[in-house]
């Protein structure tokens, strides 16, 4: 997918403005003697902006517009390190709003929906984003915010709300919670907008299932906007991605270099219009690939496949790199099991132990099957874990991000 030249100018505009307002990022291009490209083979050459450069910067080194165009900043939900602020005029957080206000119409909700809205509110971009593109289609925004299950369920009866936004492990933890009520002829929900997390098509069909619902998975980041920059159709074949405001490349990401379209890679990102803090060549570390072709709904937008993983996910024990999305994998090939499984990495007696939960019902074998999924991980990665089986229900829900991954060997 090669950039257009419609691009290209609006790449050109934001270089002058990052370079214009002495801001960071506009600091460093003008250090490298950047001041515009023309060609895609020019832009392919431009520095890629990481996540240490939005560090660097903090608090306000971002900052492009003028302050007195700023309206709101957001930091990212990262647990680690200095956090990453990015200020937003007016109009960002309007194109933010159209954006996905264009997300919800393409998953079929229309202004007579009402939207319970679970993800956090704050300095976090989720819980805003999801209720400024609820506001901006006309929608009812049933702002919940996160946690308060009770409540929740309370209000999604008795408003009757029929669009759930979510992360996908509380989406599990509801329909959990549903069933186990037996309240699920009181709940009215049609669809769901899930995001924040990867999640396992395992995982996929089981909230669908136990809920009844269409699930639409929805793309973004921080330091892009927020969630709302892509999402898939009905027809599930990719996630569109709103080539209007952002320019999206997949790179190898050991040589940076670009792939073919269809190839996996790391998704580099660049904001065309965005006025706050643009960033240009922006890694993501978020791992897919550009879909080739038209999709069948006949809409334009380029696609992306869905997030497999993160280059930082990689897990390097006993010598070998290991990605979750593997385990992932062999997991899926077992029916018997639920969507969810927790690794567990520790050093002992000198070495490295990777251990998976997994969880099944009281109908099967538990040895065995531990057996057979420990000799499936070895095929796939070349060592064997230790597997353990419990009971449905045991390994821990959360109402945000599930923690899959525990390193304990730095601890």
């Amino acid at each position: 997918m090669q950039i257009t030249e419609t691009q290209l100018a609006q790449v050109n505009d934001r270089i002058r403005a990052l370079i214009a307002s002495n801001s960071f990022y506009g600091k460093k291009l003008e250090e490298a003697g950047i001041t515009e490209v023309h060609t895609p083979e020019e832009f392919a050459k431009l520095p890629f902006s990481e996540k240490k450069d939005l560090r660097d910067a903090y608090p306000l080194g971002l900052m492009t517009a003028p302050e007195e165009e700023i309206v709101r900043i957001h930091s990212s939900s990262g647990t680690t390190g200095t956090p990453v602020i990015i200020p937003y005029t007016a109009k960002d957080v309007d194109d933010w709003g159209e954006m996905f206000k264009r997300c919800y119409e393409v998953a079929g909700i229309t202004n007579k929906d009402r939207i319970q809205i679970t993800p956090g509110y704050g300095l976090w971009t989720a819980g805003i984003g999801f209720q400024n593109g609820c506001e901006k289609l006309g929608a009812m925004a049933v702002p919940m915010g996160p946690g308060n299950t009770e409540k929740q369920l309370e209000m999604m009866q008795a408003l009757e709300t029929t669009v759930l936004c979510s992360t996908s492990s509380y989406a599990l933890l509801l329909a959990e919670e549903i069933q186990k009520r037996g309240i699920k002829d009181k709940i009215h929900l049609k669809k769901g907008v899930i995001g924040s997390e990867r999640w396992s098509d395992k995982m996929r069909e089981r909230i669908s299932n136990e809920l009844g619902i269409e699930l639409y998975d929805i793309y973004g980041l921080t330091e892009i906007y927020g969630p709302g920059i892509g999402i898939n159709c009905e027809h599930n074949t990719g996630m569109h991605i709103w080539d209007d405001y952002l320019y999206l490349e997949i790179i190898d990401p050991k040589t940076g270099e670009n792939v073919p379209d269809g190839e996996w890679g790391e998704i580099v990102i660049t904001t065309l219009v965005k006025e706050g803090a643009p960033l240009i060549r922006y890694r993501t570390h978020d791992l897919s690939r550009i879909i080739p072709g038209e999709c069948p709904c006949g809409r334009k937008y380029p696609r992306i496949d869905t997030i497999r993983g993160r280059t930082d996910d990689m897990m390097k024990i006993k010598g070998v790199n290991v990605f979750p999305s593997q385990i992932e994998e062999v997991l899926a090939e077992f029916d018997e099991i639920s969507s969810e499984y927790q690794i567990r990495i520790s050093h002992l007696d000198g070495k490295d132990t990777m251990r998976i939960y997994v969880e099944t019902n009281g109908s099967v074998d538990f040895a065995e099957l531990a057996k057979h999924i420990a000799e499936r991980v070895k095929s796939k990665i070349g060592f064997t874990p230790i597997v353990k089986v419990v009971e449905i229900g045991v390994l821990p829900r959360s109402m945000k991000k599930t923690a899959r991954v525990i390193d304990e060997r730095f601890d």
